[in-house]
């Protein structure tokens, strides 16, 4: 494990949008390459912040948006990044007609919010993120598990 895996395991408070994105550049320099990250946290707690840092430092120069509505994008960079928001997605059914696997084009990343809502049906490594607000502009990024 890394030094910074060791630091992500005992938990980063950011203050910002800019730091909590450095934070994900600095993990996108360690994270395997065709991995998963299962990114958990309320509404508002940076999820899709975290993402635009991993897609800034791949060179996706794309607006990063949460998919919420349309379940799914996919971004173009020195990694391939697909972006998944489960948050709508009402049963395991409908979570497998989704496909996902039929888009991870490698090198990729693909990026899950909400992921309790697909746990079985996520590509390994997986690397669970947990999110948390602590008060305004005042968050945390924590590894909590690696499965391989």
């Amino acid at each position: 494990m890394t030094a910074f895996q060791e630091e992500l395991t005992q938990g980063i408070e950011t203050h910002s949008a800019e730091t909590t994105q450095m934070v994900a550049k600095r993990l996108s320099e360690v994270i395997p390459e065709d991995c998963t990250l299962a990114l958990y946290g309320d509404l508002g707690t940076g999820k899709t912040t975290f993402v635009k840092g991993l897609a800034a430092a791949w060179g996706i120069t794309q607006h990063i948006t949460s998919p919420t509505f349309t379940l799914f994008s996919m971004y173009a960079g020195t990694r391939n990044l697909v972006h998944v928001d489960a948050f709508r997605i009402k049963d395991t059914a409908s979570a497998e007609n989704l496909m996902i696997d039929d888009f991870l084009e490698s090198p990729y990343c693909l990026v899950v919010e909400w992921p309790q809502k697909l746990i079985p049906l996520l590509p390994t490594p997986l690397w669970h993120i947990e999110l948390g607000i602590l008060g305004k502009e005042h968050h945390t990024i924590q590894l909590k598990q690696i499965d391989l």
